[in-house]
């Protein structure tokens, strides 16, 4: 495929001369690989910077150079605007680059650096400070003509002035951070009775992220979509949208889906998003990229939700429906240049879809997880973003943003993310089933990961047709995640895949040691969805007869040692990640886990009637679930609390986690205090 957006990009820049030469990546992680990519092959050098624990980070690896800027808490660090800045003379550096979060919508930190005579690779101070108050965002959309959710126009002072203006607004209503961002200090009351707790909830966790306690009130709009609107703006007055994505599926107001285009938005609403979007970002001349948000009712009305002056997580799925590089494009524009392409030149090529890859455990709630990642492999090499963006044929891509490697360490102190897998096909259905397999093919071990649950969002039959809202988990999931329970399409044809893997590794070891090779064997699990029976093989060893009552034909090329399987079981394709190896294996397919040991007839007899250990009874005792910060203790020595009681929140990678009472019972003990740095399994408090 001829991409002539992207070569007009080049020749403009061959035609021009380039005044950024060093620039320093105020970011960690993903991103920070992300930007210094970029910059590597444009010819420009790039300095990292890193706390004390990123010190070995694949960022800080990837840069020219590299420089201490603090301690491990962003707030003695990546958030250090001081130190940042003597990062920035110390090396050099022209130019900075924020990436996203942290300070990359912080107007202090622009007014800093353009004090220093250093170019921000973002938007001018009046665009950040605007936008970035949600109030006055929405003042400032109301006049440039841009469609608005009906709400409280200003900061609410308290939780019965949220409560008065909820009951003349009418639930269900959004209690929302005015300096929010991330899924944080948002809170939805369905209730009236909802509306003051929401309230207190969403200023304290505003006040912890931002430093800002002010919320807001708008009506909440039922059954919504998250459709957000990218652009990229240069100082000659040039102003273009490249899109739209999808944003539905979302867990805890965080993205964890992302696709480009949106399958519910048609041309005519496409253009009508775009138009207003620019618009606003013409009323506070803005520059570099940035992304309007908006939610969009089922009748496709839509409502400016926010603007995000920066760089987005989910930027690669619009690079790769574009063909542009937006980290390019934003260092051109910081130098001066105009954009290189008018509206009408703008592409949309194919389908794209974004799975954000988290260290957490979504079999448990999903908390995060962290350690060391002692094996990563992912699906395929990280991906360059120059041969995607300039790709020669029609053919799907994988694309890996990743800022971990093997040996890298998943800290308590940022955010979660450990990389985001992107597809892209030419029609949505091949960019679907590439996500699907990607995931499959994906290997990550140390930590816990959410790979199962994306595989069962992938997986699901409603993201497949397109119904979408950003209750999508919610109402699919609506009791939670549980791999082991999960009832996938693949899931009767994972014993079947068990029983045939040992098979092939019999078969191995009878070629090198002559082993007898026996047909029969039991496949058993202790998953509680899980199979129990008798697996008798044919001769040629590609027929299961399974309990005799079904027949199951195995084909694939797979080898003992590899830790993908791709095949079929009586013609249906199945694709299973694979851990184990000879009698016990850990299988996984379409979100569906399962632990299966693959043994002899007489020896399944055996484990039959062997004792089972009794469980520890810790319904006496709340423990930390995460390693994190102990930021309320909610009840006292002597309190009785109820079932589903709140009894302590813990901050860890960023966001409050609300523990709970799983039973009645009466406080014994409380044996950690507030300001506690807690370890995982640590003993908050006691019960009688």
């Amino acid at each position: 495929m001829t991409n002539t957006s992207d070569d007009v990009a080049r020749q403009a820049r061959r035609d021009g001369t380039r005044g950024i030469n060093k620039i320093l990546v105020a970011n960690r992680g993903e991103i920070a690989c992300r930007v210094i990519e970029t910059a590597r092959r444009l010819g420009i050098a790039t300095v990292a910077i890193y706390s004390d624990v990123d010190r070995h980070a694949l960022h800080v690896k990837a840069a020219d150079e590299a420089i201490c800027v603090g301690a491990s808490a962003s707030s003695e660090s990546y958030l250090k605007i001081d130190a940042i800045l003597a990062a920035v003379r110390d090396s050099g550096a022209d130019a900075v680059h924020p990436g996203f979060g942290f300070l990359s919508e912080n107007a202090a930190f622009a007014i800093a650096l353009e004090k220093a005579g250093v170019i921000f690779i973002g938007p001018g101070v009046r665009a950040i400070e605007s936008m970035g108050d949600k109030i006055e965002s929405k003042k400032i959309a109301t006049a440039a003509g841009v469609s608005t959710v009906p709400g409280h126009p200003e900061a609410v002072a308290d939780a019965d002035e949220a409560f008065r203006i909820a009951k003349q607004i009418g639930c269900p209503v959004m209690l929302k951070a005015s300096a929010g961002g991330g899924g944080k200090g948002m809170r939805v009351a369905a209730t009236l009775d909802d509306v003051r707790s929401g309230f207190e909830a969403a200023r304290n966790e505003a006040k912890t992220a931002f430093g800002d306690d002010r919320v807001f009130v708008e009506k909440f709009i039922e059954q919504p979509r998250h459709i957000e609107i990218q652009l990229i703006a240069d100082s000659h007055g040039n102003c273009l949208y490249l899109h739209e994505r999808e944003c539905s599926i979302q867990r805890r107001h965080q993205k964890v889906v992302e696709e480009a285009p949106s399958s519910f938005i048609d041309a005519d609403t496409r253009k009508a998003m775009g138009e207003q979007a620019v618009a606003l970002a013409r009323a506070v001349n803005y520059r570099s990229a940035g992304t309007v948000e908006f939610i969009v009712d089922a009748n496709a009305r839509f409502y400016f939700l926010e603007m995000n002056t920066r760089l987005q997580v989910e930027h690669p799925v619009t690079e790769c429906i574009t063909g542009l590089d937006l980290v390019e494009l934003m260092i051109d524009v910081a130098d001066g240049k105009p954009l290189p392409l008018q509206q009408a030149d703008v592409p949309l090529l194919g389908w794209s879809f974004e799975a954000r890859v988290y260290a957490e455990d979504p079999d448990r709630g999903f908390l995060p997880s962290t350690g060391r990642v002692t094996h990563y492999e992912p699906p395929v090499p990280r991906a360059v973003v120059a041969d995607i963006v300039a790709r020669a044929s029609e053919d799907a891509l994988v694309r890996v943003d990743t800022g971990i490697e093997a040996g890298g360490e998943i800290s308590m102190y940022y955010d979660p993310m450990i990389a985001k897998l992107v597809t892209w096909a030419p029609d949505r259905d091949a960019a679907l089933a590439m996500m699907r397999d990607a995931l499959d093919r994906y290997r990550i071990s140390g930590v816990s990961h959410n790979l199962p649950f994306l595989s069962a969002l992938f997986s699901h039959p409603d993201l497949a047709a397109g119904k979408l809202t950003t209750h999508f988990i919610e109402d699919h999931f609506p009791d939670g995640f549980d791999s082991y329970r999960h009832e996938s399409a693949a899931c009767t044809r994972l014993p079947v895949v068990a029983a045939w893997l040992t098979r092939q590794c019999k078969r191995r070891d009878q070629l090198s040691v002559s082993a007898p090779l026996h047909t029969a064997s039991s496949v058993m699990t202790t998953n509680p969805a899980g199979f129990n029976g008798l697996a008798v093989f044919d001769a040629e060893n590609t027929r299961i007869d399974v309990d005799d009552d079904r027949l199951d034909k195995v084909e694939s090329d797979w080898q003992p040692g590899e830790w993908h399987f791709t095949g079929s079981v009586d013609g249906q394709q199945i694709s299973v990640a694979v851990n184990g190896d000879d009698a016990r294996w850990h299988l996984s397919s379409d979100g569906s886990r399962r632990d299966y040991r693959v043994v002899e007839p007489h020896v399944a007899a055996l484990v039959a009637i062997m004792p089972i250990k009794a469980e520890t009874d810790l319904s006496k005792v709340l423990l930390s679930p995460m390693p994190g910060l102990l930021t309320r203790v909610l009840v006292n020595v002597g309190d009785t609390v109820e079932a589903g009681q709140e009894l302590a929140v813990i901050e860890a990678m960023k966001m409050e986690n609300t523990l709970k009472a799983l039973e009645a019972g009466v406080v014994s003990a409380v044996t950690a205090a507030e300001g506690d740095s807690l370890a995982v399994d640590a003993v908050i408090m006691e019960f009688e």
